[in-house]
């Protein structure tokens, strides 16, 4: 195939060429530049480097077969020999050693830390980012958490305070279903938050918004449902201080911005494009980095699995450049 720019920042770009992921550093900011053929437009390096944040979610500890969706079953369906270690736990081996290289300030799992919320699967994630982040790791539960209801990362509302930002956590999760909500009270605290906040706030939960563009009004959609997310729209367009909203849940890189303000999806960890996320905290800006885990294995099962659904799911899951990597304006607050 030909190479492909996976991620970029302001000095780096990472593209997926002959089998390997390769990274080139160095590079000028707010330039574009060629590399392998492929036109290459870093970001911007908005001022002072403050703090890192990085992001995981949809990462399905336990999980035993991917690509089966419900009832579906388009194929094709991939697992591991048996005696090989499961996907997931290779996967986020491989992703927590290369975030924790980083050392990231705080790492945020955003929902679906397991496949059906069974205390063996709960127990797995904790070991693997617990053992490494220790009292950076912040978690929140999904609806895979949950199906059972069970109760637990059923945290409303999480705070932490860096250098640069404010990370806040929502649990958007609802006991026995795949859709979200929002409470009252976790957007009175919201609002609470984006009024006092003496800088720009990140916002995470593990479901999307509802984007009434290309989707019916119904409580049955699949992300936020619909009441809950016009509750905080209206948050947002209140407190200038929240600078972007991101989840997972949907297993793909995808952008809605409602007045300037990115609403964000990111890709499963576990396969294709096995993303995690990275926020750069500058005093002008932040950048927003989706990255591939790149490690050989890693790469080697997310190609696989890039062929789910019937070939779709590749430029499905993978999105645009400009969904991955792209400045978070906060010069406005």
């Amino acid at each position: 195939m030909n190479s492909e720019l996976t991620s970029v920042s302001a000095d780096e770009a990472v593209l997926f060429s002959n089998g390997e992921m390769k990274t080139y550093s160095g590079l000028t900011p707010s330039t574009t530049t060629s590399i392998e053929g492929v036109d290459v437009r870093t970001l911007p390096q908005p001022g002072e480097f403050l703090s890192r944040i990085a992001t995981t979610n949809d990462v399905h500890f336990g999980e035993l077969e991917c690509g089966r969706s419900g009832d579906t079953d388009d194929g094709p369906i991939f697992t591991v020999n048996e005696g090989d270690e499961p996907y997931p736990a290779l996967m986020n081996r491989l992703g927590v050693g290369e975030i924790a290289a980083v050392s990231p300030d705080l790492m945020v799992v955003k929902g679906d830390l397991t496949a059906e919320g069974r205390d063996q699967e709960f127990q797995d994630f904790l070991r693997c980012y617990e053992s490494v982040f220790r009292d950076r790791l912040l978690y929140v539960r999904g609806n895979h958490d949950c199906y059972e209801g069970q109760s637990f990362a059923d945290w409303p509302f999480q705070e932490v305070t860096l250098e640069g930002v404010i990370v806040a956590l929502l649990d958007t999760s609802r006991p026995h279903q795949i859709n979200g909500s929002l409470s009252h009270e976790q957007l009175e605290q919201l609002d609470e938050l984006g009024e006092r906040a003496d800088r720009p706030v990140i916002v995470l939960g593990h479901h999307p918004i509802w984007d009434k563009r290309s989707e019916p009004r119904s409580d049955d959609v699949f992300s936020l449902q619909p009441g809950p997310t016009e509750g905080l729209l209206e948050v947002f367009a209140r407190r200038p201080r929240l600078v972007t909203y991101a989840a997972g849940h949907t297993h793909r890189n995808h952008v809605v911005e409602i007045s300037g303000v990115p609403f964000v999806e990111v890709a499963s960890l576990k396969d294709f494009p096995g993303s995690w996320c990275e926020y750069q905290v500058f005093d002008g800006g932040i950048l927003q980095i989706v990255r591939r885990v790149q490690h050989r294995d890693a790469v080697a099962w997310t190609e696989k699995t890039r062929r789910m659904f019937g070939g779709a799911y590749g430029d499905y899951a993978f999105g645009s450049i400009e969904e991955r990597c792209r400045l978070i304006e906060t010069t406005q607050v």
